[in-house]
């Protein structure tokens, strides 16, 4: 059970939005490349499908390094802004440049085009470390409240819901302006318009949250990694909160590289990627108020289950997109969205209180190492989406091409796109039910005091 803190602080509304704002970018990285990147290198720079996948998840195998490592660094600095704001200046300066070059489109193919994109897709990876590793530290730090801390990252999942819409909607139709699959060229004005998105919002959060409370522990864990890595390995919320983030995020990782592939070989048209997000992030925006409700209710535990029931149920009914067509597709990513919008919610919110609980019992401020090795641990475990995806793909014989030359894939590799939109990940969302069981961190037996969300 979590002990109540003593002069619990409600976080002010502007902090909420300047904090909420960032989102735009912890969710656009994640979701434009998931989405778009596999299909770009296999569609219009001739890389094999297996070696896509490689290119999607290696670079993100660096998180396991590099983002631990900049959580070190933020827990032990010490300025004027707070030990997490520098950081949060050092992204904004760094990602929107390295993720423009990723979509940059030079005149390669094949392995040279696969080895350019990993260069640069690993320099992304660094470029959002900065950014992304403090700003989720920053929750567990503004507020004592176990429900308040539920409240204020309500408002971070009204700016995730619209940066899916950018991810899955906006960036398909630049990406697709000139042409039914789009070309080189629409895929660089996608890039150049994402990159300024990306600019802005990192801007917004960082000016935004400069009146953010400082709740958390004082001092930073001065200890070196063994010691740290000790006390983490004694935290088991801590631990099987990472389990549950990887298995949730691998499933929603292999549904975002399957969907451009779903919408053309399944739905018949690549525009269709566009109206299955925009069903998917509706409930993002509108059912934030009613997970916050659900949390309080039944815990964030129950939360979770009946969101990831609802996440699994989807997807189960997506399989029979052949039989029932296009808008039953439609209506079971509703369905998947709704139970999205709850797993993102109560894994942040978890995560928050595990801050919280560490720096209460240790005294120590080591926000940034636990963010930093979930953070890690989560986004390669999630990376491996698209590379199990991409060796669905190829066992199903999926033939790739250049725009020039366009190819009738063969009935084999439609099977694999909708067995590694559905099946597999319906599968691998539902073990993480049984997962959530095992979290035990649960509310004060004394109510802490509501505040307006």
């Amino acid at each position: 059970m979590i002990t109540p803190a003593a002069g619990t602080a409600t976080v002010p509304k502007g902090v909420r939005l300047g904090y909420g704002v960032g989102s735009f970018c912890t969710a656009t990285f994640n979701g434009v490349p998931g989405l778009l990147l596999l299909f770009y290198m296999t569609n219009f720079l001739a890389v094999p499908a297996w070696l896509a996948g490689v290119v999607v998840s290696a670079p993100k195998v660096w998180d396991l390094f590099i983002n631990p490592l900049v959580g070190r660094w933020s827990d032990r600095t010490v300025t004027r802004w707070g030990p997490r704001r520098p950081w949060l200046l050092a992204g904004a300066c760094t990602l929107p440049i390295t993720f423009f070059l990723v979509f940059a489109g030079p005149p390669l193919t094949g392995v040279p085009a696969a080895l350019y994109v990993g260069v640069c897709f690993l320099a992304a990876a660094t470029a959002y470390a900065l950014f992304e590793v403090p700003y989720k530290a920053m929750p567990g730090e503004m507020t004592h409240d176990y429900h308040e801390r539920t409240s204020l990252l309500q408002w971070r999942m009204v700016f995730v819901g619209a940066a899916t819409a950018i991810s899955g909607i906006l960036a398909p139709v630049l990406a697709t302006s000139e042409g039914e699959d789009g070309t080189l060229g629409s895929y660089r004005l996608m890039a150049i318009t994402i990159a300024a998105i990306l600019l802005l919002a990192m801007l917004g959060s960082f000016f935004g949250t400069a009146r953010a409370p400082m709740t958390g522990a004082p001092e930073p864990d001065r200890g070196g990694w063994r010691e740290q890595f000790a006390a983490i390995k004694g935290n088991s919320a801590f631990l099987w909160l990472t389990v549950l983030a990887c298995v949730q995020m691998l499933a929603v990782s292999m549904m975002l590289a399957a969907a451009p592939y779903f919408a053309t070989y399944t739905l018949g048209s690549a525009s269709a990627t566009q109206t299955l997000f925009a069903v998917l992030v509706g409930p993002i925006l509108l059912t934030m108020p009613l997970w916050v409700r659900v949390a309080r209710r039944f815990d964030k535990r129950g939360a979770m289950i009946l969101a990831v029931l609802l996440f699994g149920g989807g997807t189960t009914a997506a399989m029979a997109t052949p039989l029932f067509g296009p808008v039953w597709a439609h209506l079971t990513i509703l369905l998947v969205g709704v139970g999205y919008a709850g797993l993102q919610l109560m894994q942040f919110s978890m995560l928050a209180d595990v801050i919280a609980v560490d720096a209460a019992t240790s005294g120590k401020r080591r926000a940034g190492v636990l963010t930093g090795l979930w953070t890690a641990i989560e986004s390669g475990v999630s990376a491996f989406g698209a590379l199990i995806f991409g060796i669905i793909l190829t066992i199903g014989g999926f033939i790739e091409s250049e725009p020039s030359t366009p190819v009738q894939q063969p009935d084999s590799a439609v099977t694999a796109v909708l067995i590694g939109q559905t099946t597999i990940p319906a599968l691998i969302i539902f073990a993480s039910a049984l997962i959530t069981l095992k979290y035990r961190l649960t509310p004060p037996a004394a109510p802490a005091p509501s505040s307006s969300g």
